[in-house]
C-alpha cells in the first residue's frame, strides 16, 4: 500500500536509505553514506514529499521522495522487495502527481539506470556528482500528452 510518509516513519526511512545506499553503491566508500545520514534527516526529508510502500503490518518496503515538485531525490527499496513491484508502485505515485520528473543517478548504478530507462526516463545530461566526483546521469521523464 502506498501512503504519505508520517513523522513516525522517519527512523525506518533513514535506516532503509542507509542500507540501500550501501548495497547499491559499492563503488562509493561506506563513510560517505554514513556521513550523509544527518543531511538526509535534517535537510532532505523535511523538504521532500515522501511516499512509502507498506505491507499489511505497515512495515516499509520502500520509499520515494520528491523535491521542488519535480526532482526525485530518493527512491530506495529493501533488497527483499527487489522485483516485486515496490519501485514501480512508488514511481507511479510520483508520476500520478507530477507531469515532469528529474533525477540524478550514478552511471555505475546499472540496476537503477536500467529501472529508470524501463520507466521511460531519458538522459538529459551527463555530469559528475559534487559530493563524490563520480559520473552521473540527469534523467528526465514527462507525462505524454495522450494520458
Amino acid at each position: 500500500m502506498i501512503r504519505a510518509a508520517q513523522p513516525g516513519d522517519t527512523e525506518a526511512i533513514l535506516m532503509l536509505w542507509l542500507r540501500s545506499s550501501l548495497l547499491s553503491h559499492p563503488f562509493i566508500a561506506d563513510s560517505y553514506w554514513i556521513e550523509s545520514l544527518q543531511m538526509v534527516r535534517e535537510e532532505f526529508l523535511p523538504k521532500a514529499r515522501v511516499w512509502v510502500d507498506c505491507d499489511a503490518n505497515d512495515v516499509i518496503g520502500g520509499f520515494i521522495g520528491v523535491l521542488n515538485q519535480q526532482f526525485i531525490g530518493a527512491l530506495f527499496v529493501e533488497e527483499s522487495h527487489y522485483g516485486d513491484g515496490t519501485a514501480q508502485r512508488l514511481m507511479g505515485a510520483a508520476k500520478d502527481e507530477y507531469p515532469v520528473l528529474l533525477l540524478e543517478v550514478y552511471q555505475q548504478n546499472h540496476r537503477a539506470v536500467a529501472f529508470y530507462h524501463k520507466e521511460k526516463f531519458e538522459i538529459s545530461a551527463r555530469t559528475r556528482h559534487p559530493g563524490t566526483d563520480l559520473p552521473t546521469y540527469i534523467l528526465r521523464w514527462f507525462r505524454p500528452l495522450s494520458e
